[in-house]
Formats: structure tokens, sequence, C-alpha cells
């Protein structure tokens, strides 16, 4: 008995060492995540060229700044809204829409990083689909569509039955950690793809390491630690929204007949 006791001691102290404020973890995250985005524009800005509309490389240097940007960045912000403590108490609704609409902005951004991507492979005659990374990256994305469509549809339509809702839930919660994961991934086969095709010909080679090469490998790494600590948040039980009937099905009705 004296030994248990002196392990449950032991336990919860070196949890308590651990437990780690949100509020402060999310500010680190921000910040991570903005100097994610602040290096994917310098990488493109400094090193690729800069950007333009007119088909060149430098139209898809907007693939890997809106795909950071959206796919991983803005996708993250959106999953965390709900580990938010201030939205454990009063009506959901307000922060669905703030969900839904993070993650809507995340998904436009992302379209637009596959729409600059396919213009410049189509205005050099490049084939599309045809890497390892751009099947991962246009799965992560179909992925992402339908599980914002079904998000919609099961927690902001009124007319769902709870019992959708209640069987979604978990399923919903799995993909959304599932397509962070992904994004993470694609991101950084991206960028070491862009480094083997782009440092060859004319340039240090990727293998002597160049400035550049450094700059991108410590951004791909990290995006890696961005998307490995939303979803150490995401799992943390202590930081997950306590589970309540709260009156947000009402509220969409009321706003829809408004």
């Amino acid at each position: 008995e004296p030994a248990a006791s002196l392990a449950r001691r032991c336990h919860h102290r070196s949890t308590a060492m651990l437990d780690v404020p949100f509020l402060p973890f999310c500010a680190f995250l921000g910040t991570l995540g903005l100097l994610c985005v602040a290096m994917v524009g310098t990488w493109c800005q400094h090193w690729r060229g800069g950007f333009s509309l007119d088909g060149s490389s430098r139209t898809f240097n907007w693939h890997p700044v809106l795909m950071v940007t959206g796919l991983v960045v803005l996708y993250g912000a959106a999953a965390l809204v709900y580990r938010i403590p201030n939205t454990w108490s009063g009506p959901k609704l307000p922060w669905k829409l703030l969900h839904g609409s993070l993650a809507l902005g995340a998904f436009i951004l992302t379209v637009l990083g596959l729409a600059a991507v396919f213009c410049f492979h189509n205005s050099q005659g490049t084939p599309n689909m045809y890497s390892l990374h751009s099947w991962m990256g246009l799965g992560t994305v179909l992925l992402f569509s339908c599980q914002w469509a079904a998000g919609f549809g099961a927690f902001l339509l009124p007319w769902a039955p709870t019992w959708i809702r209640a069987l979604y839930k978990p399923i919903h919660v799995f993909f959304g950690s599932t397509i962070l994961m992904l994004s993470v991934a694609s991101c950084v086969s991206g960028i070491n793809e862009k480094l083997f095709f782009s440092l060859k010909n004319g340039t240090m080679q990727y293998k002597l390491l160049p400035a550049e090469a450094v700059f991108a490998n410590t951004l791909g790494l990290l995006i890696l630690i961005f998307g490995v600590l939303v979803v150490a948040a995401l799992a943390r039980p202590s930081w997950k929204r306590p589970d309540s009937d709260s009156p947000d099905s009402r509220q969409v009705q009321d706003a829809l007949a408004g």
C-alpha cells in the first residue's frame, strides 16, 4: 500500500510538471505557424524568384505558400478552436461557425494552391499527377473536402438528427487529425521534391547542402513540429471540451428562419 501510494504521488507530480497551460501553448503554436508561413514565403521570394501569374516557375511558387498556409497552419488553427477554454460554456454555434469558417478558408487557399501548380505544369507541358507527392496531396485535399462537407451537414444544418451527430463526431475528430498528418507529409515531401528538382544544373547540388537546402529543410522540420504539436494538443484529455448539451440547434433554426 505505501508503495502504491508513493507511485501515485510520483505519477501526479510528474503529470503536474508536464502540465502546460493551453493559452501559452497556443501562443507558441501560433508563432510557430506564422514562422512557417514567413519561411515558405521567404524561400520562394529569395531563392525561387518571387511570384507571378504568368504560368512560369513564379506561378508555381504560389503552390507551396498557399499549401503551407491553408492546408497546415490555418487547418491546424481550425482544429484547435474547441480546445479554447472560452468554448466550454454557453452555446456552441459561434464556435462552430468559427471552426467551419477557418476550415473553409483553409480549403479555399488549398484549392488556389492546386490551381497554381496545375497552371504551371500545363503552361510548361509538364505531366500532372505522376509523383507520390502529387497523389498524396490530391488525396489529402479530396479527403479534406469530404470532411468539410460532412461536418457542415452533420453539425451546422438544423435538420441533422442528434443520433447522427453523436455517431459521426468521433469519425470527424479522427479524420481531422488524420488529414493534418497527411497535410504535413504532403508538404514535407513537396519541399524535398522541389529541392531535388531545383538544386542540380547550374546550382550547388542538394547533396552538398547549400544555404537554400538548409533553409528549406529547416522549414520542413518546423512544419512537422507544428503538426505534431497540434495533434498532441487534440489528444490531450485535459484540453478537450466537456461533452454537454447546448441549445445550438435552435439557434441555427432561428438564424435560418430570420
